[in-house]
């Protein structure tokens, strides 16, 4: 089976594992965030791996910076989600992911 530039990305890696995480943490969140909170969260984080690995295929070290930018900001917005879930004690601050983020 052919192995694409991104999947040797150890950043790669690390937010596959993030979002399995991610999509694992927000089955304990209240059905009636199916729709909200759970949906923007889900999408955000698929999103970070899905920027990396559109990145690897640019040409451009310019291209990849863009992309790797983006990256970054939607972990942001992941976060952001993160924490109105701890806000609204859907979760606890405490809890760590098995990427090692807390």
């Amino acid at each position: 089976m052919h192995v694409y530039s991104f999947e040797k990305l150890e950043v790669w890696k690390l937010s596959m594992s993030f979002r399995k995480d991610i999509y694992r943490l927000t089955t304990k969140f209240p059905k009636d965030e199916t729709f909200g909170l759970i949906s923007q969260i889900k999408r955000s984080v698929s999103s970070i791996g899905a920027c990396l690995a559109e990145g690897s295929g640019k040409i451009t070290s310019k291209d990849k910076a863009h992309y790797t930018n983006m990256a970054y900001s939607t972990t942001l917005e992941t976060l952001n989600h993160l924490i109105a879930a701890i806000d609204l004690n859907y979760i606890s601050q405490r809890i760590t992911l098995h990427a090692g983020i807390k």
